[in-house]
């Protein structure tokens, strides 16, 4: 058996590192950010509109770190070539975070075209066309790290949310296949996919005691997870620390899939009827 040389937390130091975090304005994105900072990484950040991104960028300069900010729509091809002409202008970028998303919810026969259209555009054609844009220098340096935002929907399907497990499926299939063709050169591709978290797409469910007993009944661990314990997973893929993992799809979900739950709020007074939410 061989033993450590060195200090193995040294393996999750960031310095030197810039990471870009899509949908970095506000919620888990602006959390990933800040968490990468704090590891020692400076940030590019983008959001569709530069002007929201003031706060995290103060944020990440009060950690000692550089914070780029960019306009970026994962929806649109002009916007993502524009992000492809930094980087070959000499943007470095050694970490991505695909966490740019959104999500519509109705039952299936109400969701329209446009709806499926903007949640697949936004989740997965623009998590892999932002990867084609990025990864180029990566394969360069002969190093980098992808890093896809999915979510327990990565696995499991709930009505109600269609599009947004349809999205999240791919997301699993794409990490897989993007590991597969960049792994020769160096570039992992990971997917971290969060159970249910308390954000700002599911505060409303918290709000119904009866589902929050229902959710926590099913949880091995008996509670929702807190958004600070998708620090230590974040940290680990986008590090050195997980060079030897590559393709997969890291649940954070307090033993979540090792079952099911629904995905439905059920109102006292209406039991036929149903709200719905996503992790």
């Amino acid at each position: 058996m061989t033993h450590p040389t060195a200090n193995p937390l040294a393996a999750f130091d960031l310095t030197g590192k810039t990471a870009l975090v899509t949908g970095a304005s506000r919620g888990l994105g602006r959390r990933f950010a800040s968490t990468l900072a704090a590891a020692g990484a400076d940030l590019v950040v983008t959001a569709r509109e530069e002007k929201s991104l003031a706060a995290v960028v103060q944020e990440i300069e009060s950690l000692g770190r550089r914070a780029v900010p960019l306009a970026l729509d994962v929806t649109s091809r002009a916007s993502i070539e524009g992000l492809a002409a930094r980087i070959r202008s000499g943007l470095v970028v050694d970490i991505l975070v695909n966490n740019a998303g959104c999500n519509v919810r109705k039952r299936a026969l109400d969701l329209t075209w446009d709806d499926w259209n903007r949640v697949l555009d936004t989740n997965l054609r623009g998590a892999f066309f932002v990867a084609q844009a990025v990864v180029p220098g990566m394969l360069a340096r002969g190093y980098g790290r992808v890093i896809n935002i999915g979510s327990l929907t990565c696995v499991f399907g709930y009505a109600g949310i269609a599009a947004y497990c349809a999205s999240r499926g791919g997301m699993k299939q794409l990490t897989m296949s993007l590991a597969d063709d960049w792994g020769p050169e160096g570039v992992t591709v990971n997917c971290l996919a969060p159970g249910w978290f308390r954000t700002e797409q599911t505060a409303a469910l918290y709000e119904n005691a009866a589902w929050v007993e229902y959710l926590c009944d099913r949880l091995p661990l008996k509670r929702p997870g807190t958004i600070p314990e998708l620090d230590g997973a974040l940290l680990f893929l986008a590090s050195s620390a997980s060079s030897y993992v590559t393709g997969q799809t890291l649940l954070v979900d307090g033993g979540m899939s090792t079952g099911a739950t629904r995905a439905m709020a059920v109102p006292n007074s209406s039991p036929n009827s149903r709200s719905v939410d996503n992790p």
